[in-house]
């Protein structure tokens, strides 16, 4: 082996052996870490308590979009740098970052265990276990001829960690240790990329190009297919909770929940007339049933791009709104950012640059009754436009809330790298579109004074809780399997920083309002979404109704009944039941939505969350956390009475239906008739219903 001096002259870092140069060059600026070797430059920087932001890019300056991160946090000066002949750290709080002579970063808590390692395998690495022949680089920047880079970033991989967030995907793993999942939104996937990791850290990937994920057993591997930088950020905490604390304030906090988020929201695909949908709020007043959302869903519009009512069946919103509002009723009304080329708006929107765009090809991205381009909300002409017809159309005749779907959004073939928005191609930034989307409504409806502002989106990328977005789970099909998607589904959207969310109680599509089988199936999904973040009925259900209407946007069929009693007695005075008890809870479930207003507490949780030193709760998978008080237990298999409960160490619990109590750190078996969940509390805690 050669024997490795100081470059004569050189800056600190900057190294050769007598026949080459091996290492690159470390230097201490605006209380960051910055090294380079060669075209690449590599910034390490404090960016919040016990946190890190590191960025990377062969760009000839450092591209400076915050995306997911709200802004730089306070606390900079607080860390500390060190340059050593050989390496150089950066310390913030429980965090400590090390780069050597050749570039690797590895991450260690305060503790001086290691939280997360570069994945290097190269002969310049010649001081590491891990020196190899493979040459195979951490952070390879691939170029892409005539444009800027792939990116693929690798780590060490601990086989016996146990990785939970990512957002939204249909699968039943809550653990996402061993998966592969793709780093893009599809109707039903949301693609959040906040991961929390048993070893005790928390890794944001705060880049929204298209890419994709493996939490492989040997080495974790993230890709980007375009891109001018690596951008990630992790922190280090001694419990989930102050990870996930900490995650919140980087990236934001949802607003306070309106009074009107916390209770029943009624809900199907879709009520035709203004007069249908007045009806069924009667109804429910009738019965005496709390309710505080009803919906008007999609093509309520003459065309897709029109942005208001279809004055043919909804002849006098206003006066609808009013009646609504002397019921205690808020009024949602469904968005689509799709635009059909007939649209009354489509050349203008066209003629000032407003609309997405395609790389080659006829600029049409979905074909679903009609031929359509998305709005561009990456382009802030394109958001002002689209609210201000919104304002017009619903916001000043009293609409307070927005249902914003297609939210990923939706396209006819997803051909990802055939879509270009203002900000760039989508394969380098289409997941920031919902993002934007919620941030259209948002700022629009903030700056009309409205405070404690919540709109309903089928899609959410990292920050979009900060613009009020509550994303339910998309077009899901009617079962128990679909059902158990859901549950691990809603826990990661949580853990990724998204605390409201919800489902279609009863999934959206596949089932007849006349199959006893569906009815056990519906029981089971209301029971779960009365202890959900926002509990909504919603569905596609059959036989389809008869066609009203033969203009505008009566060419869209609606579905079944899909209100409570639409199914029978036996269904009926179970869902009502179950609705009187989320009544009750009003106070508690104002409380869990102050905290993740405050703090970015998830609602809904996994068992480890409150229970991290219970290794049992790091295994569990069929119960959560609503809140810190209540354990439910959700029953999500066909025919079942009775379910095993683990209940965590460190706390009494009580049977809410049986007042029987247990002392934690054991399972019990618990009753399950079909109109019975269990339902566990802790023992000091009451739940009145």
């Amino acid at each position: 082996m050669t024997d490795i001096i100081k470059k004569e002259g050189a800056s600190t870092g900057d190294f050769r052996s007598d026949n080459h140069f091996l290492l690159g060059y470390f230097e201490e600026k605006d209380h960051a870490l910055y090294y380079r070797y060669d075209a690449e430059r590599v910034i390490v920087e404090p960016w919040g308590k016990n946190s890190l932001r590191v960025r990377a890019s062969k760009m000839p300056e450092m591209p400076d979009e915050l995306w997911a991160l709200d802004g730089k946090p306070e606390g900079r000066e607080e860390a500390s740098i060190a340059i050593h002949d050989f390496s150089a750290e950066i310390t913030n709080g429980k965090i400590r970052a090390v780069v050597n002579n050749i570039g690797k970063l590895t991450f260690y808590n305060q503790k001086g265990e290691v939280l997360l390692e570069e994945y290097v395998r190269n002969r310049e690495d010649m001081f590491a276990d891990t020196c190899s022949s493979l040459e195979v680089e951490a952070r390879e920047f691939k170029p892409i001829i005539g444009g800027d880079y792939q990116l693929t970033m690798r780590f060490e991989s601990n086989p016996n960690e146990k990785i939970y967030g990512m957002g939204q995907y249909q699968q039943k793993f809550l653990n996402v240790k061993g998966a592969e999942l793709e780093l893009a939104h599809r109707n039903s996937q949301a693609s959040v990329p906040f991961a929390l990791s048993s070893l005790g850290y928390g890794f944001l990937w705060n880049n929204p190009a298209i890419g994709r994920v493996s939490f492989n057993k040997n080495i974790t591997t993230w890709e980007a297919k375009s891109t001018k930088k690596l951008d990630y950020w992790i922190t280090a905490g001694d419990t989930p909770a102050e990870i996930e604390e900490a995650y919140a304030d980087a990236a934001g906090k949802v607003p306070m929940m309106p009074e009107y988020g916390m209770g029943f929201w009624q809900c199907k695909l879709r009520y035709q007339t203004q007069e249908e949908l007045l009806e069924v709020a009667r109804e429910y007043k009738r019965r005496q049933i709390p309710i505080d959302v009803i919906v008007v869903d999609f093509f309520h519009w003459p065309k897709q791009g029109d942005w208001r009512f279809d004055e043919t069946y909804w002849p006098d919103p206003d006066a609808m709104i009013a009646e609504l509002k002397e019921m205690g009723i808020e009024l949602m009304v469904s968005i689509w950012p799709m635009v059909d080329y007939k649209s009354e708006n489509f050349e203008e929107m066209k003629a000032k640059g407003l609309l997405t765009r395609v790389e080659k090809g006829v600029r049409i991205d979905n074909t679903y009754m009609g031929n359509t381009i998305q709005y561009d909300p990456t382009n802030p002409e394109a958001r002002e436009y689209v609210w201000n017809k919104a304002k017009q159309n619903y916001y000043d005749k009293g609409v307070k809330i927005f249902w914003l779907d297609e939210a990923e959004p939706e396209y006819t073939v997803y051909d990802f790298e055939n879509y270009r928005y203002h900000l760039g191609p989508n394969v380098q930034i289409g997941n920031v579109y919902p993002v934007m989307y919620a941030q259209t409504f948002f700022e629009g409806m903030k700056k009309e004074g409205q405070e404690n502002i919540v709109n309903l989106l089928r899609c959410a990328w990292a920050g979009s809780q900060r613009y009020g977005a509550l994303v339910w789970s998309g077009d899901i099909h009617s079962s128990f399997e679909s059902l158990q998607n859901q549950f691990a589904a809603g826990l990661n959207m949580g853990i990724a920083g998204i605390p409201w969310w919800t489902t279609d109680i009863g999934g959206f599509f596949g089932a007849n309002i006349y199959d006893e089988d569906f009815h056990e199936v519906l029981i089971r999904w209301f029971e779960y979404g009365t202890f959900c973040p926002v509990m909504r009925l919603h569905g596609y259900r059959m036989p389809y109704q008869p066609q009203y209407g033969t203009t505008g946007g009566a060419e869209c069929v609606s579905g079944a009944p899909n209100e409570i009693w639409s199914y029978g007695d036996k269904v009926y005075e179970i869902c009502k039941k179950y609705i009187e008890m989320r009544e009750a809870m009003r106070p508690y479930v104002r409380r869990l939505m102050e905290e993740a207003h405050e703090k970015g507490t998830p609602v809904m949780r996994p068992l480890f969350y409150d229970f991290p030193e219970d290794k049992t709760c790091w295994e569990n998978e069929t119960q959560y956390m609503f809140g810190p008080e209540i354990l439910v237990a959700p029953v999500m298999e066909k025919g079942q009475e009775e379910r095993e409960v683990y209940l965590p160490a460190g706390a009494e619990w009580k049977n809410v239906w049986t007042g029987e109590c247990f002392k934690g750190g054991q399972t019990v078996t618990a009753a399950a008739p079909i109109e019975q969940i269990p339902l566990f509390t802790k023992n000091e805690f009451e739940l009145n219903f």
